[in-house]
């Protein structure tokens, strides 16, 4: 699958879900001052930008060293991003969140909240399947981050103003695009996999 700045870049915000991750973000906060809530949020995103990254440079390298080809990369990122987008759309329920006590650091915030599985497993991706537009790669990552931050500094406003029934709805919503683009994905891997056995 060919992706451009744009669509790397839409894909990015998908996955890492910074809608989604407003009501793990106001429960995991709840006990920090509200004057340094805006700060442990930009430290948070720094963190899991600063993992996504690592993994940009050192992704091709784990890759080899797992002795994993990039098509099974493909096909298990799609499996992935299926089980994410589902959880998306049919969320569990508010009792399996996590209540931190005290300001939260790293976990549950920066990993896996943002920096998850899934978002790992894509700019792994992205960069084994084109690793000379890996500075293309990293300009969509910071705008991916940059949007997470803006989106969860100001996620108190956005839920006043919008209510929780349109965030929720959003959220849905962007849980049946990423269904859309696991689906197609897989399907891809698949196609490349059954030619290769057509091919032996």
């Amino acid at each position: 699958m060919n992706y451009t700045f744009i669509s790397a870049t839409i894909l990015l915000i998908l996955i890492t879900d910074p809608i989604g991750n407003i009501p793990i973000f106001a429960n995991a906060l709840k006990h920090v001052a509200v004057e340094r809530r805006a700060r442990v949020i930009l430290r948070e995103v720094l963190i899991a930008f600063g993992l996504l990254l690592t993994f940009m440079f050192v992704g091709s390298g784990f890759l080899r060293v797992m002795n994993l080809s990039e098509l099974s990369l493909q096909i298990g990122g799609g499996v992935i991003l299926f089980l994410i987008a589902l959880r998306m759309i049919f969320p569990p329920p508010s009792s399996e969140t996590l209540e931190v006590q005290g300001e939260p650091l790293i976990v549950p915030l920066a990993i896996p909240a943002i920096a998850g599985p899934s978002a790992l497993a894509t700019v792994l991706l992205l960069v084994s399947q084109a690793p000379e537009r890996r500075l293309e790669w990293i300009a969509a990552l910071c705008v991916t981050m940059a949007v997470s931050a803006i989106v969860l500094v100001l996620a108190e406003r956005i839920q006043r103003v919008a209510g929780d029934r349109f965030v929720i709805a959003l959220e849905r919503l962007m849980g049946l695009v990423l269904v859309a683009v696991a689906i197609e994905m897989m399907l891809r891997g698949i196609k490349v996999f059954a030619g290769q056995l057509a091919g032996l």
